[in-house]
């Protein structure tokens, strides 16, 4: 009789398999001006040490190990792997050189920025990549141990740097990555919230056509002129349902829409003037062409207000004004909200951009922008442009 499954093993088994099927974080940068300073800093830590340290062995090499191996840093996002396998797999030869040749065993300071390539092939590699880059890095790091045991604690602590900039390389990695997942959720989030509201407004445009479809045919026998009008008015009904309805389709994910129900839009805007009647007071100002708008666009017009001026009012510091101001004309519709908060003091927390980043994706869907960033002199200006029709 076969042996009955071990499902205890298999649940062992799926962290690891979970960790090596990690791929790697999408679009690392190349190069910053960061990483030509750490450069430079490690070229002059290196020339320095090698020219005024006294009792520095095997001088001519250390230097040349030392400053030949630096512009590897340049790569450690894009390469994470192959800089971690060029860097210590070298270190790894000339240690074995030096056990060969019974030679004194190296001893850089400057080699510290050695520690970047671990925290790098964390931050940036794969699991697989990870993996393959501990176990070269294992190789010198034990020849290292070998060569120049100082004692235990002395070998402790190294292995407890090493683990400590493999650590913080995942950590980080597992912060950007939650990050991430929750800025997508929100998009998502948004994406639905938007069908569901263009889905009210192709319900209710039905309704309309439905309505005057009935009454022009029941008024046909005494008034030959309301079939005429009740089809103008399906016509106009009929457009703004179709347009609506290919917006709906773009965006509709897998969850059923919520019952019919009027949204606010850039009449209620004047709502938002008492959000706060402790805080900074809300000025509303509303020019131009606004009327007629559709349903989606004049919603969106409030949400992103709403959504400003809440972080304004949470955020932005010792502000006294709000100000919200609307302007539409033949073809678009603008909204600015600019707070008068303290300068460098108004971005918005963490939290507070998740909010705006499903602002920033409902304006999108419906093709306009939306952008927000500090004012010129103080305070966090919010903007957003949308067309005054749902594109199709």
């Amino acid at each position: 009789m076969a042996a009955a499954p071990r499902p205890y093993a298999g649940r062992v088994s799926t962290p690891l398999r979970s960790f090596l099927d990690e791929p790697r974080p999408s679009a690392p940068p190349v190069r910053v001006w960061r990483d030509w300073a750490l450069l430079a800093l490690v070229v002059v830590a290196g020339v320095l040490e090698g020219v005024l340290r006294e009792d520095m062995p095997l001088r001519e090499l250390s230097m040349v190990l030392t400053l030949g191996l630096a512009p590897l840093l340049l790569w450690r996002r894009t390469h994470p792997l192959a800089v971690v396998a060029a860097a210590f797999g070298t270190v790894a030869v000339v240690d074995l050189g030096v056990i060969v040749a019974d030679a004194p065993t190296l001893d850089i300071y400057s080699m510290l920025y050695f520690l970047v390539f671990p925290y790098a092939l964390f931050r940036w590699g794969s699991g697989r990549e990870a993996v393959a880059g501990l176990a070269i890095i294992l190789v010198p790091a034990v020849l290292s141990l070998v060569v120049s045991w100082t004692g235990l604690g002395d070998a402790i602590g190294g292995v407890a740097v090493l683990l400590a900039a493999v650590a913080l390389g995942w950590a980080v990695r597992s912060q950007r990555g939650a990050q991430e997942r929750r800025i997508e959720q929100m998009k998502s989030e948004e994406r639905v919230l938007l069908a569901r509201e263009l889905h009210d407004t192709v319900a209710h445009h039905v309704s309309a056509i439905a309505v005057q479809a009935q009454a022009g045919r029941a008024l046909a026998a005494t008034s030959p002129s309301a079939p005429l009008e009740a089809l103008q008015v399906i016509e106009v009904e009929a457009t703004r349902t179709l347009a609506e309805m290919r917006a709906m389709v773009r965006v509709l994910r897998n969850e059923a829409p919520a019952a019919y129900a009027p949204q606010p839009g850039v009449a209620d805007l004047d709502r938002l003037a008492g959000a706060s009647p402790a805080g900074p007071r809300v000025e509303i100002t509303v020019s131009g062409d606004v009327a007629a708008l559709p349903a989606a666009i004049d919603a969106a017009v409030f949400r992103i207000a709403q959504e400003a001026v809440t972080n304004a009012l949470r955020h932005a510091r010792n502000a006294t004004l709000v100000d919200v101001r609307v302007a539409g004309d033949a073809s678009t519709v603008s909204l600015v909200v600019r707070d008068d908060g303290d300068p460098g003091a108004a971005d918005p927390a963490p939290d507070a951009g998740f909010g705006l980043t499903g602002m920033v994706e409902r304006a999108l869907l419906l093709g306009g922008v939306c952008e927000a960033g500090p004012s010129p002199g103080r305070g966090w200006t919010v903007s957003a442009t949308l067309p005054r029709q749902v594109p199709a």
